[in-house]
């Protein structure tokens, strides 16, 4: 730490603010907020602190910091929010553009807005909705519109500019030439709010006036007009469809969902009116290794959700954001709610579903069309028919000794590699000691039910080493656990044949698919494990026979002498001045136990 870094830190202010930390070249690195920045700050240099290689990174770039203060906890909620989209720094969780996918704009801000597809998000005045992940969705809601009302399509600047006579679109019934002055602007805006209120999944009122609409043109025997009528609803029936999952519940609501995996992590808001979905808009987050899920998700809430248009009262969220407090404050009108049944946690099971789903197409898009074909673990997914990339698995043997020393073994693969650190061995104790069903049921139970416990992740498949009767067995302890989400697979020896649970058939892979390789791997490696664990509980059995017959040796002095010598070979070695010199030996029973081993 430099000296003038050392005066800022001890001159810093008590209250709330936004701090910047520097490099030597004085680039913003990272931007932070603090309700206290004098604590906040200094915490960062304590020994503590650097609980992260991005953290530890970030301690040796830190030349310089910035503070600014602020009157309140709000205000420097919404300061880092802007100086972060400013600044960009290097080490911040941040909001991705999501450039790729359009958006409808309307813009409000003219006095006789236009509604068209763009991908800017910069137009002033304008309102959007969306950003559309179909463009075939997009495309028939435009359609739609533009059927519906009578939307200007051209660019003029009304009513600046006037043109003397008008285009074809009023000849047509597509637009009532507002641009030669024979629409008032108080018409054409009140046909706009109109156009909001559809894109918003208002349609309820649009589809009744449609119908009398088609009625009177009967009526009339306008036939024509009925027709297209007819064919207008059957089109707003197709646009509601992709959209509208499901109707849950009744009343309107924005559901927030989350997912994260690794450095990556996506924001979904998924609007709800009148108990159906009628939208769906979403951010990807990068940069976010190191960061708490609560720090992530406050940083979509104001990043995005703040600004959003056309919010609802009642936000639902999947946690707590660190700051909820603050950010209500900026959303006065808003109730946030995190549920834990009923129907605004379905509501947020989906919003979920979504999240899991957007952040899996992230993660595939990011490897090029070769990477991913050679990747095993996308092949494993795809192979498997998963819904989820199983980048965490974890395989479980057990292996025995004529029903002796059974013992289990579990071993995990992350992005297709064992992580040894995550391996676990298993006494198998109960019934399971005589039954592989039963030891494949003890496994999985204890394993998950500590997981569980300690609120760790669930893996995203298990595989067990066996047929569809340790596959059975296994279904059933994750079921007696609630955990029947998580897939299940087991791969038998004889014809290396895949079997999963609802398919009668075996799953038959090529010898020479990646995915069946990446199997064999991780079953070989739960093999080798269980059988070097069932070796150890052998030996450490038929050393301990070995030394239970010796008068004057009991459990204490066994124990001395297996921690000192390793093994029963290594006492057989040993001379008996070794074994006196042990604390509770004499050289007469040393020479009792060398006679007793060596036989």
């Amino acid at each position: 730490m430099n000296e003038t870094l050392q005066r800022k830190l001890e001159t810093l202010p008590d209250g709330p603010g936004v701090y910047l930390w520097k490099d030597e070249a004085g680039e913003v690195v990272y931007v932070g907020k603090a309700k206290n920045l004098r604590s906040r700050v200094r915490s960062y240099f304590a020994s503590d602190h650097a609980d992260s290689p991005k953290n530890q990174l970030l301690l040796r770039r830190i030349a310089d910091v910035d503070t600014i203060v602020v009157p309140d906890e709000l205000a420097s909620l919404l300061l880092e929010n802007n100086l972060i989209k400013e600044y960009l720094p290097r080490f911040n969780v941040r909001l991705k553009d999501d450039k790729s996918y359009p958006s409808i704009a309307v813009t409000l801000g003219e006095p006789f807005p236009r509604v068209f597809a763009t991908r800017r998000l910069d137009i002033p005045g304008a309102r959007y909705f969306g950003p559309y992940t179909d463009v075939g969705d997009m495309r028939r809601t435009l359609t739609l519109v533009r059927r519906m009302f009578t939307v200007r399509s051209c660019r003029d600047d009304i009513p600046v500019e006037r043109r003397e006579r008008p285009c074809l679109d009023l000849h047509i019934g597509r637009c009532k030439a507002p641009c030669v002055g024979w629409q008032g602007m108080a018409d054409y805006r009140g046909m706009i709010d109109e156009v909001t209120g559809f894109l918003e999944g208002h349609t309820a009122d649009l589809k009744s006036q449609i119908r009398e609409m088609m009625a009177r043109a009967s009526d009339a025997e306008d036939y024509e007009r009925a027709r297209d009528l007819r064919d207008t609803i059957k089109w707003l029936a197709q646009v509601e469809t992709p959209s509208t999952v499901q109707v849950i519940g009744t009343g309107d609501a924005d559901v927030i969902g989350y997912a994260r995996d690794g450095d990556d992590a996506v924001g979904v808001l998924v609007r709800v009116r009148d108990g159906s979905v009628v939208g769906r808009e979403h951010r990807f987050l990068e940069n976010v290794e190191g960061e708490a899920d609560d720090d992530v998700l406050s940083t979509f809430l104001v990043g995005h959700y703040v600004a959003a248009e056309g919010r609802a009262r009642r936000v639902v969220l999947p946690f707590a954001a660190c700051d909820v407090d603050a950010i209500a404050l900026a959303l006065p009108a808003s109730r946030f709610q995190v549920p834990q049944r009923g129907v605004a946690a379905r509501w947020l099971a989906l919003a979920e579903q979504n999240a899991r789903h957007l952040l899996e197409s992230l993660r595939m898009e990011s490897f090029d069309t070769g990477e991913r074909s050679e990747d095993p673990v996308y092949a494993l997914g795809r192979e498997l028919g998963l819904s989820v990339v199983p980048r965490t698995f974890i395989c479980v043997d057990i292996s025995t000794n004529q029903g002796r020393d059974t013992v289990g073994s579990l071993v995990t693969f992350e992005a297709g590699r064992p992580r040894k650190s995550e391996y676990r061995k298993f006494k198998i104790t109960g019934p399971g000691q005589q039954d592989d069903f039963a030891a494949i049921h003890e496994v999985l139970t204890r394993y998950f039910t500590r997981r569980l416990a300690d609120e760790k992740p669930m893996p995203d498949l298990v595989v067990i080493d066996g047929g569809k009767g340790q596959l059975s067995s296994a279904q059933a302890a994750m079921t007696a656990l609630g955990l029947e989400a998580v897939p299940l697979a087991s791969l038998a020896k004889r014809d290396e044949e895949i079997f999963v649970p609802g398919r009668d058939t075996p799953i038959r892979l090529p010898r020479r698919s990646d995915a069946l390789r990446l199997l064999q791997r991780a079953r070989d490696e739960a093999h080798r494990f269980g059988v070097t664990f069932n070796r150890q509980r052998r030996t450490a059995r038929t050393v301990t026979s070995a030394l239970l017959d010796i008068p004057g040796v009991g459990a204490e002095r066994r124990r001395v002498l297996l921690q000192t010598f390793g093994s029963l070979a290594g006492v057989q070695a040993a001379t008996p001045a070794d074994i006196a010199a042990l604390p509770g030996f004499s050289t007469r029973l040393a020479e009792r136990i060398l006679e007793h081993v060596k036989g």
